[in-house]
């Protein structure tokens, strides 16, 4: 009976053992899990730095026939943003602006590219004859992180909004003439504050689209369009001095230029 018993004691300890061992492994499984989604880092932008580079000119015109060609390396970078998406609690702010300004240019590029040929992006808006849907910037075309986006929630709802960052309207592009010129080359988040400051310098100082003298200044629609954004901390005309290499009197006229939305190409 005591060998019955001791023999029935020692099963019991190895099922019980066994049943400790398995939760063990299964909750180690959990660990490694969330540890690897919480050090999850950005994505590299060296595929997009390498085809506007090649693809994009020193003004920022665009030969999209490139693009077309080389559509399945834009693909794959795209691909590899939408599925990493920006993570508010480990990324630096840095890294999440440079992100969101690198997907809006991409799947701007994207957009053309899939529609091309095109003589502007605001053609594109009828020509897709979506219910409710306006323009071509509310037009929801790609994912991030398993959700729907537009171009238009990426400019107001995410960079305007959370950043509040005036130089990101030099920053993005929309595919059109009189759009801030397309960089030809990738935002990153260590050299992010000098491209911004290098966009903002080059568009403002760009006589094509901001004409600006001593005591007139005739400018992009930008500027009024988006005037909250360059006055939080002073007038328009004292954040235009920032970059300006001609210095505008405080009372300088000020007028809009009408904006040229043919297609930014080579």
């Amino acid at each position: 009976m005591t060998n019955y018993k001791t023999y029935l004691f020692s099963i019991l300890a190895l099922f019980f053992l066994s049943c400790q061992n398995s939760n063990s492994e299964s909750n180690g499984k959990e660990n490694v899990s969330g540890n690897a989604r919480s050090e999850i880092a950005p994505p590299s932008h060296q595929a997009w730095d390498d085809l506007v580079s090649q693809y994009v000119d020193s003004k920022g015109m665009v030969d999209y026939k490139g693009f077309l060609k080389d559509k399945a390396k834009l693909d794959a970078y795209l691909n590899t943003l939408s599925k990493n998406p920006p993570d508010r609690n480990s990324w630096s702010k840095d890294e999440q602006m440079a992100y969101w300004i690198n997907a809006y240019n991409a799947f701007t590029v994207k957009l053309i590219v899939d529609n091309y040929p095109t003589e502007s992006i605001k053609d594109l808006g009828p020509a897709l004859k979506i219910p409710l849907i306006s323009d071509v910037w509310h037009y929801k075309f790609f994912k991030i992180g398993g959700e729907e986006f537009s171009l238009d929630e990426i400019e107001h709802g995410i960079l305007r909004k959370e950043f509040s960052e005036p130089r990101i309207h030099f920053a993005v592009n929309c595919a059109s003439f009189s759009c801030p010129p397309l960089l030809n080359e990738a935002f990153m988040p260590s050299t992010l504050n000098e491209q911004l400051e290098k966009q903002a310098v080059a568009f403002i100082n760009d006589g094509v689209r901001n004409k600006i003298s001593k005591n007139s200044v005739e400018i992009s629609s930008i500027f009024s369009w988006f005037k909250g954004d360059f006055t939080k901390n002073g007038k328009l005309i004292d954040f235009l001095n920032k970059y300006s290499k001609v210095k505008i009197d405080s009372k300088a006229k000020i007028s809009y230029l009408d904006y040229d939305w043919s297609l930014n190409e080579q």
